[in-house]
């Protein structure tokens, strides 16, 4: 059965505190899984959430900020170290190639298993499989950073009404959806197009372009909010978003699940972030992210 999730492994931006880890998120797509920023620490949240080093088939990194790289040292020892048996491919800023190879071999292990270092350097798509297509656009930061978009393929839904009217049935089911048409029935004729789920993964960044073209249509948006709103020149200053404008970036967006995340150490209670975003007019699904916690991809649209 395929598993489509965010596990949350961390959500503190800067520093961890009492409650929070530094930022660590798996993405399970299917049977493969995408790790994003993993700060200090990650590795024991990955024990805490159940996840092993197994479970990862990409590493993606937005950008050379502690809290959001710290982790990759101790998660590629660890990936090496249980022999995982299948490739890892690491995206992250080309600017950061030296940060990327102090972490990769901050101290002597041995190598078993094949990393792929793939530094993105530019807008665009960055790997395409069957399940899913993987492109990154830049963001804006005090330092080089890029947000990372996934977007399945869209697929055909089939039906039933349809084919019954044109008395296709059984094994002439497939057929028609292998070949596209059967006995002068197309497959356009007995189905509809079903659209790809899509997710998008953006951290440290003011309001910029990138921001909307990485949000535009997604399922779910995980999205940093540092900053409630009385504090937007400081986040502005700082390169950041506060909830509200994080959750007017979905709201345009058409988001249908918006995660917030990245939270100053500066603020105690998790529902403002809530009460400013729903202000904002998200109206949809809205999760304040917490640490080890997990939020479904959201089921198709029927």
């Amino acid at each position: 059965m395929s598993v489509r999730e965010l596990v949350v492994l961390g959500t503190a931006s800067q520093v961890p505190t009492r409650h929070r880890n530094h930022n660590g998120y798996l993405l399970r797509w299917d049977g493969e899984g995408i790790l994003f920023d993993p700060g200090e620490g990650t590795q024991r949240q990955m024990l805490r959430a159940g996840v092993a080093a197994h479970d990862i088939n990409r590493i993606c990194v937005t950008h050379f900020h502690g809290d959001h790289s710290l982790g990759l040292a101790g998660v590629i020892q660890r990936i090496n170290l249980d022999q995982v048996p299948h490739p890892v491919t690491a995206h992250y800023p080309a600017s950061g190639q030296h940060f990327f190879e102090r972490l990769r071999y901050a101290t002597a292990y041995r190598e078993f298993v094949e990393l792929t270092e793939a530094p993105v350097a530019t807008d665009g798509v960055l790997a395409a499989t069957d399940a899913y297509t993987l492109s990154s656009h830049r963001l804006s930061h005090p330092v080089e950073s890029y947000g990372y978009r996934l977007v399945e393929p869209d697929g055909r839904r089939m039906l039933p009404a349809k084919l019954a009217e044109h008395g296709i049935k059984g094994p002439d089911v497939g057929r028609i959806q292998r070949e596209g048409s059967l006995g002068g029935v197309t497959l356009d004729d007995v189905s509809e197009r079903r659209r790809g789920q899509r997710f998008a993964f953006i951290m440290d960044t003011r309001l910029c372009d990138g921001v909307h073209v990485l949000a535009e249509g997604c399922d779910l948006l995980v999205i940093e909010s540092t900053f409630l709103d009385e504090d937007e020149r400081l986040a502005t200053d700082h390169g950041h978003l506060t909830a509200g404008q994080a959750a007017r970036v979905a709201r345009d967006a058409g988001v249908r699940h918006l995660v917030l995340t990245h939270f100053s150490q500066r603020y105690e209670d998790p529902a403002v972030f809530e009460a400013q975003a729903r202000a904002a007019g998200f109206e949809g699904e809205l999760t304040v992210a917490r640490d080890l916690g997990r939020v479904a991809v959201p089921t198709r649209h029927l």
